[in-house]
Protein backbone atom coordinates (compact mmCIF):
# COMPACT_ATOMS: atom_id res chain seq x y z
CA UNK A 1 0.00 0.00 0.00
CA UNK A 2 2.76 2.17 0.90
CA UNK A 3 4.25 1.94 -2.38
CA UNK A 4 1.17 2.70 -4.73
CA UNK A 5 -0.08 5.70 -2.98
CA UNK A 6 2.37 8.03 -4.58
CA UNK A 7 1.56 6.65 -7.87
CA UNK A 8 -2.49 6.98 -6.90
CA UNK A 9 -2.00 10.50 -5.84
CA UNK A 10 0.23 11.13 -8.82
CA UNK A 11 -2.81 9.82 -11.31
CA UNK A 12 -4.85 12.10 -10.13
CA UNK A 13 -2.45 14.57 -11.87
CA UNK A 14 -1.87 18.52 -12.22
CA UNK A 15 -1.32 18.19 -16.03
CA UNK A 16 -1.21 21.03 -18.45
CA UNK A 17 -4.38 23.42 -19.04
CA UNK A 18 -7.36 21.25 -20.61
CA UNK A 19 -10.83 23.51 -21.76
CA UNK A 20 -10.80 26.28 -18.55
CA UNK A 21 -9.27 23.57 -16.40
CA UNK A 22 -6.27 25.66 -15.72
CA UNK A 23 -3.09 23.74 -14.55
CA UNK A 24 -2.62 23.98 -11.28
CA UNK A 25 -6.48 23.51 -10.25
CA UNK A 26 -7.60 20.86 -7.04
CA UNK A 27 -7.64 17.51 -9.26
CA UNK A 28 -8.85 15.35 -6.29
CA UNK A 29 -10.23 14.81 -2.48
CA UNK A 30 -8.73 11.88 -1.27
CA UNK A 31 -10.81 10.60 2.35
CA UNK A 32 -8.40 8.56 4.56
CA UNK A 33 -9.82 7.22 7.57
CA UNK A 34 -8.82 6.18 10.86
CA UNK A 35 -9.41 4.46 13.67
CA UNK A 36 -10.13 6.36 17.09
CA UNK A 37 -9.27 9.61 15.41
CA UNK A 38 -5.58 8.16 15.46
CA UNK A 39 -3.18 11.14 13.99
CA UNK A 40 -0.08 8.86 13.81
CA UNK A 41 -1.73 5.92 11.89
CA UNK A 42 0.84 5.18 8.91
CA UNK A 43 -1.83 5.50 6.55
CA UNK A 44 -2.73 8.78 7.26
CA UNK A 45 0.99 9.98 8.13
CA UNK A 46 1.77 8.66 4.56
CA UNK A 47 -1.04 10.37 3.26
CA UNK A 48 -0.23 13.51 4.61
CA UNK A 49 3.52 13.26 3.57
CA UNK A 50 2.55 13.42 0.01
CA UNK A 51 -0.13 15.36 -0.62
CA UNK A 52 -0.89 19.70 -0.83
CA UNK A 53 -2.79 19.78 2.57
CA UNK A 54 -4.91 18.55 4.15
CA UNK A 55 -8.47 19.05 6.26
CA UNK A 56 -8.81 16.73 9.78
CA UNK A 57 -12.42 16.34 11.03
CA UNK A 58 -12.48 16.26 14.83
CA UNK A 59 -14.98 13.95 16.09
CA UNK A 60 -14.74 16.05 19.40
CA UNK A 61 -15.49 19.10 17.20
CA UNK A 62 -18.56 17.32 16.05
CA UNK A 63 -19.67 15.84 19.53
CA UNK A 64 -20.26 19.50 20.80
CA UNK A 65 -22.36 20.93 17.78
CA UNK A 66 -19.91 21.82 16.24
CA UNK A 67 -19.94 22.49 12.10
CA UNK A 68 -18.07 21.91 10.15
CA UNK A 69 -15.95 19.80 12.64
CA UNK A 70 -12.78 20.84 11.15
CA UNK A 71 -9.19 21.07 13.63
CA UNK A 72 -8.02 24.36 12.03
CA UNK A 73 -4.97 23.33 14.09
CA UNK A 74 -4.18 19.98 12.76
CA UNK A 75 -5.27 20.74 9.33
CA UNK A 76 -2.83 23.00 6.53
CA UNK A 77 -2.41 23.72 3.11
CA UNK A 78 1.23 23.85 1.32
CA UNK A 79 0.21 25.82 -1.19
CA UNK A 80 -1.77 28.31 0.87
CA UNK A 81 1.38 31.07 0.62
CA UNK A 82 1.66 30.94 -3.46
CA UNK A 83 -2.72 30.93 -4.35
CA UNK A 84 -3.02 33.52 -1.44
CA UNK A 85 -2.47 37.51 -1.30
CA UNK A 86 0.25 38.36 1.22
CA UNK A 87 -2.33 39.99 3.99
CA UNK A 88 -4.60 37.06 3.72
CA UNK A 89 -1.81 34.59 4.52
CA UNK A 90 -1.51 37.01 7.54
CA UNK A 91 -4.92 37.14 8.73
CA UNK A 92 -5.02 33.17 8.67
CA UNK A 93 -1.39 32.72 9.73
CA UNK A 94 -3.02 35.25 12.51
CA UNK A 95 -6.29 33.44 13.38
CA UNK A 96 -4.14 29.73 13.79
CA UNK A 97 -1.99 31.14 15.89
CA UNK A 98 -4.75 32.79 18.44
CA UNK A 99 -6.55 29.45 17.96
CA UNK A 100 -3.69 27.66 18.82
CA UNK A 101 -2.54 29.87 22.03
CA UNK A 102 -6.04 29.39 23.48
CA UNK A 103 -6.08 25.82 22.96
CA UNK A 104 -2.85 25.46 24.36
CA UNK A 105 -4.32 27.54 27.50
CA UNK A 106 -7.51 26.10 27.68
CA UNK A 107 -7.25 24.68 31.33
CA UNK A 108 -5.97 27.51 32.87
CA UNK A 109 -8.01 30.09 31.43
CA UNK A 110 -11.60 27.40 32.51
CA UNK A 111 -9.80 27.30 36.38
CA UNK A 112 -9.48 30.49 36.30
CA UNK A 113 -5.42 29.86 36.91
CA UNK A 114 -4.23 32.27 34.49
CA UNK A 115 -4.16 36.18 35.31
CA UNK A 116 -4.87 38.86 32.38
CA UNK A 117 -1.95 40.87 31.74
CA UNK A 118 0.61 37.76 31.74
CA UNK A 119 0.82 37.53 28.24
CA UNK A 120 -0.44 39.88 25.49
CA UNK A 121 -0.88 37.29 22.84
CA UNK A 122 -3.24 35.34 25.60
CA UNK A 123 -5.23 38.07 26.26
CA UNK A 124 -5.82 38.63 22.92
CA UNK A 125 -6.88 35.21 22.25
CA UNK A 126 -8.84 35.24 25.50
CA UNK A 127 -10.77 38.72 24.33
CA UNK A 128 -11.48 36.76 20.46
CA UNK A 129 -11.93 33.47 21.45
CA UNK A 130 -16.11 33.82 20.47
CA UNK A 131 -15.47 35.51 17.52
CA UNK A 132 -12.82 33.28 16.40
CA UNK A 133 -15.13 30.10 17.00
CA UNK A 134 -18.12 31.52 15.37
CA UNK A 135 -15.99 32.38 12.47
CA UNK A 136 -15.04 28.63 12.31
CA UNK A 137 -18.99 27.77 12.09
CA UNK A 138 -21.53 27.33 9.65
CA UNK A 139 -25.03 26.07 9.17
CA UNK A 140 -25.66 23.54 6.89
CA UNK A 141 -28.28 25.98 4.95
CA UNK A 142 -25.41 28.92 4.90
CA UNK A 143 -23.49 30.23 2.14
CA UNK A 144 -20.59 32.17 2.25
CA UNK A 145 -18.78 33.66 -0.88
CA UNK A 146 -15.06 34.12 -1.19
CA UNK A 147 -14.84 37.79 -0.67
CA UNK A 148 -17.48 37.69 1.98
CA UNK A 149 -15.13 34.66 4.35
CA UNK A 150 -12.09 37.13 3.43
CA UNK A 151 -13.64 39.99 5.01
CA UNK A 152 -15.35 38.27 7.82
CA UNK A 153 -12.08 36.86 8.65
CA UNK A 154 -10.26 40.02 9.32
CA UNK A 155 -12.98 41.55 10.78
CA UNK A 156 -13.01 38.87 13.36
CA UNK A 157 -9.23 40.38 13.85
CA UNK A 158 -10.51 43.22 14.11
CA UNK A 159 -8.69 44.11 11.34
CA UNK A 160 -9.79 45.73 7.62
CA UNK A 161 -9.31 43.15 4.41
CA UNK A 162 -6.37 44.05 2.04
CA UNK A 163 -6.14 42.34 -0.78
Amino acid sequence: MFAKLPSLVERAGNGAPQGDRPAGSITAFYTVLTEGDDQQDPIADSARAILDGHIVLSRSLAESGHYPAIDIEASISRVMSAIVPDGQFRHVHLFKRMMSRYQRNRDLIAVGAYTAGNDPEIDQAIERHPWLESYLQQGIDVRVDYATAVAALAGVLGETHES
